[in-house]
């Protein structure tokens, strides 16, 4: 098995499989084990409070919210940013880290949406339901993932600690907004945002040490070179002619 091959095993695909594994048993605990135990016994209370307050204004901000991760809106945002990242800094590293994110947490999301079957909460519902599970959120799911990973990346290249800061409230707001949005209305119960905040959160934190880590070389190794520039053939390796 080649080095490629082990590296990606261990540093994407077992770990993604372990979050699956760990969405689904939440999944599980939420529904079907914990379901009639606080504090799941009080979500639909929350949801129902949350309607009850809809007023035209907040109508309003949660729709801008809402479009924010929607999945035409995801898709042409990570697109762009991806484009933008690889044009500023001419390689092709934090683009791979951003677009794997997102599309990791996508695939966790419906591969989890398969086995748990969750009904949306019983209030009035603003947006058409899509064919899914009302767990985990696929909207804050996505919204973690992209906003998050462009935190990262922007944090990374800030100079100063205050402009970090900047970076990380104004981004992390956004997700945080999404998850606030789609229980205002009516799309999902507050523990299907929680735990998309896990699966968005934890691909981004698996694709950072995957793709971001400078130490790991995913090709093939440069060879070291010698005073005259030329490369150092391996012990043992005949010398070229």
């Amino acid at each position: 098995m080649s080095d490629v091959v082990v590296r990606v095993t261990r540093r994407v695909l077992l770990p993604l499989a372990l979050l699956f594994a760990l969405m689904v048993g939440l999944g599980l605990l939420v529904t079907r084990v914990l379901a009639h135990t606080w504090p799941f016994t009080v979500e639909d209370a929350v949801n129902r409070e949350l309607a009850a307050d809809r007023t035209g204004g907040w109508n309003d901000v949660s729709l801008v919210f809402s479009t924010l991760a929607s999945t035409q809106m995801i898709v042409v945002v990570t697109v762009l940013a991806a484009l933008v990242l690889r044009l500023v800094l001419h390689r092709w590293r934090e683009p791979l880290f951003l677009c794997a994110a997102v599309i990791a947490q996508a695939l966790i999301f419906l591969f989890t949406t398969m086995v748990i079957d969750r009904n949306r909460p019983a209030v009035e519902h603003m947006d058409a339901s899509p064919p899914t599970s009302s767990f985990p959120s696929g909207h804050t799911s996505a919204a973690t993932a992209l906003y998050v990973g462009l935190a990262v990346l922007l944090a990374l290249r800030a100079r100063s600690t205050p402009a970090k800061v900047t970076w990380w409230a104004l981004l992390v707001l956004v997700p945080v907004g999404v998850a606030l949005t789609r229980m205002y209305r009516g799309m999902h119960h507050p523990s299907d945002v929680v735990a998309s905040f896990l699966n968005g959160g934890t691909c981004v934190a698996i694709m950072a040490r995957a793709v971001l880590d400078r130490t790991l070389t995913w090709g093939r190794a440069k060879l070291p070179l010698n005073r005259s520039g030329d490369d150092v053939a391996p012990a043992g390796a005949p010398a070229g002619g």
